[in-house]
């Protein structure tokens, strides 16, 4: 009878572990090969019609901890499909050198969004635009004179088809044909806007194909007005436009791809915002009439941005219009239905509901929202100066550029001595992007490429003065053919009083160990790096308030976390809990005008449309 207990018992378990897995599998994502491609103008899933209702998010702006979370609430607003931008910049960060681990394992994304039952639109580039630094173009490329990025130089396209060939190898095996998520993947991105060249839009679709891409539907993307400049006749077409445009965009699209599909490839849900300006806001009402318009015209979209989350380090963009500089600030909220830190906004609601109407389902629960707590003020205890903090220079006849250098982003610093006494103009020619200019260690005044500054009026009144002239990459430009002279640093020539000056030492500062510096409590004015701990209890998110602060950089436990400038419209930076600990945790900042008793602390809300806040 015990013997008999004992195999009942056994059954039953077996019996109850076989339900729980077939409940588990019938819950997952089908891993088996579908299809999924346009035929008769339509987009088909397995042969049955699909509309695709997407949202961006890009897997390097998220904290890798909060992927899930954040894909959840794509899933709860009525998302089925998760567009990412790839990032070149941040996997190949030298020539043959990759990074597909922690924050950048793009393929891991791509499994948790198959996961929370989303598919995915991949758009691997290799430019990627996106308010990103240099569209995502590695900087080693410029360390290459006379390379034309964009184009079918063969010094720029065997570059990118190593790369290509390599991000293959990560993602062609997550296509639809091969039981993954990825159900179509962009060739280019919005060439139209940039050129004409069908050989080199050609070409990049060769290399997609010979990356594996060959499972999944591919496509372009571009302004209407752009389409036929930047489209393949072989490939499906789809728009983007901003608010107010779906009506008139898509009748373009009709006209000039009367055979379909129908898709707007980019609606773009909000805006980004540039030091120094406005932070931008839109109307969530309209761009949910408008959702609604196009989703009961049977149109797919991709909402840009779902979520548009935190360009970390040193990794916003510029756009560039003439001769007019200007950077992106740290934060991508966009005003997106997702806010930075993933809380479900106004917009969302109006989303979801929209979405909600127009397809006739019942969507998941919302998820519950992170918590942001604020963080007692802490004061900046521990500094030490940058003028004792250099590295060894580089001794050069001529300026050089940090890519001339190997350098891709932080700060470089030229040093020459002047033979005097002197006095006249000190042109820098030409600076990207901001520089501090020191005699004898005295700041003598500031060059901003954003207000097309390169000339200031000095006087160097001993037989030898030192000069210095600090310079920032503020991000290069990202948009527009102004990428191909994206170099950054002093980028040709520095003369005083119309004479070239030559014989510097130049000192690269990427700023990549600030916590091996030698901090000490003592006091420290001008180019300072400051530190302090911030003792937590619990790890949460946060918004680092950096008002005290004037322009530089903020790291916590060694992340480069993003910018400060108190020109606004930023204020605060986002800090996620994930990256914090219980206890101890260190914050670095580095201010080009800073001054000691300075605190930071965290804010339970961002304030993202500050005005200029100058300091004494």
């Amino acid at each position: 009878m015990k013997t008999i207990n004992v195999y009942s018992r056994l059954a039953c378990a077996a019996l109850a572990v076989f339900l729980f897995l077939s409940l588990r599998a019938a819950a997952a994502p089908a891993s088996v090969p579908q299809s999924f491609k346009v035929e008769h103008g339509q987009f088909l899933l397995n042969g049955k019609p699909f509309q695709i209702i997407a949202g961006s998010m890009h897997y390097a702006r998220v904290p890798r901890a909060e992927w899930r979370a954040r894909l959840r609430m794509a899933k709860a607003m009525g998302l089925n499909t998760i567009t990412t931008y790839v990032f070149w910049n941040v996997h190949e960060p030298q020539p043959g050198v990759y990074d597909f681990t922690g924050q950048y394992d793009v393929a891991e994304f791509i499994r948790e969004a198959q996961e929370e039952g989303l598919y995915v639109i991949l758009r691997p580039g290799p430019y990627a635009c996106a308010e990103w630094e240099w569209g995502g173009y590695p900087a080693w490329l410029l360390k290459e004179h006379g390379i034309v990025v964009r184009s079918s130089d063969p010094k720029f396209m065997v570059p990118v088809h190593r790369w290509l060939m390599r991000l293959g190898k990560e993602l062609a095996p997550l296509q639809i044909g091969n039981g993954g998520p990825i159900i179509a993947v962009q060739v280019e991105n919005e060439y139209g806007s940039f050129g004409d060249d069908h050989a080199y839009m050609e070409q990049i679709h060769r290399d997609i194909l010979d990356a594996g891409f060959t499972k999944a539907q591919l496509y372009t993307a571009d302004g209407p007005a752009q389409l036929p400049k930047g489209s393949l006749p072989e490939l499906p077409a789809v728009i983007n436009f901003g608010p107010g445009g779906a009506r008139k965009g898509f009748a373009t699209l009709h006209k000039l791809r009367p055979e379909g599909p129908f898709m707007c490839g980019e609606y773009w849900a909000g805006w980004f915002d540039h030091w120094g300006e406005k932070h931008h806001t839109t109307s969530a009402q309209k761009q949910a009439d408008e959702l609604a318009w196009m989703l009961t015209q049977g149109y797919s979209v991709n909402i840009y941005m779902f979520h548009g989350g935190t360009s970390f380090g040193w990794m916003n963009g510029a756009n560039i219009s003439g001769s007019n500089y200007q950077p992106d600030v740290t934060s991508y909220d966009y005003d997106a239905p997702l806010d930075e830190s993933g809380h479900p906004t106004e917009k969302y609601m109006l989303f979801r509901q929209v979405i909600a109407q127009a397809t006739g389902k019942t969507l998941p629960s919302i998820p519950a929202a992170p918590v942001d707590a604020a963080l007692p003020a802490v004061r900046m205890s521990q500094a030490v100066s940058l003028w004792k903090s250099l590295p060894a220079p580089i001794h050069s006849e001529q300026v050089e550029s940090m890519e001339d250098l190997g350098q891709a982003y932080g700060y470089i610093l030229y040093r020459t001595v002047l033979s005097g006494p002197v006095k006249g103009d000190l042109t820098v020619d030409a600076v990207h992007d901001y520089a501090l200019v020191y005699l004898n260690g005295k700041l003598a005044g500031t060059l901003d490429r954003r207000l097309n500054q390169t000339t200031l009026p000095v006087e160097a009144t001993a037989p030898h003065t030192r000069l210095d002239i600090l310079v920032e990459n503020t991000g290069r430009v990202n948009f527009t053919v102004a990428i191909r002279g994206e170099r950054q640093g002093i980028t040709k020539e520095v003369t005083l009083a119309g004479k070239p000056l030559t014989g510097w030492e130049i000192y690269p500062l990427p700023m990549e160990h600030t916590d091996a510096l030698a901090f000490a409590k003592a006091p420290c004015v001008g180019a300072c790096f400051y530190r302090a701990t911030l003792h937590v209890k619990q790890p949460v998110d946060t918004f680092l308030d950096t008002g005290a602060f004037t322009k530089g950089f903020v790291w916590v436990n060694g992340r480069p976390l993003g910018r400060i400038w108190n020109i606004g419209p930023q204020r605060t930076l986002y800090l996620p809990g994930s990256w914090l600990h219980a206890g101890a945790n260190r914050v670095v900042v580095f201010d080009l005008e800073g001054a000691p008793g300075r605190s930071i602390q965290g804010l339970d809300k961002p304030i993202l449309n500050a005005t200029a806040n100058p300091l004494p």
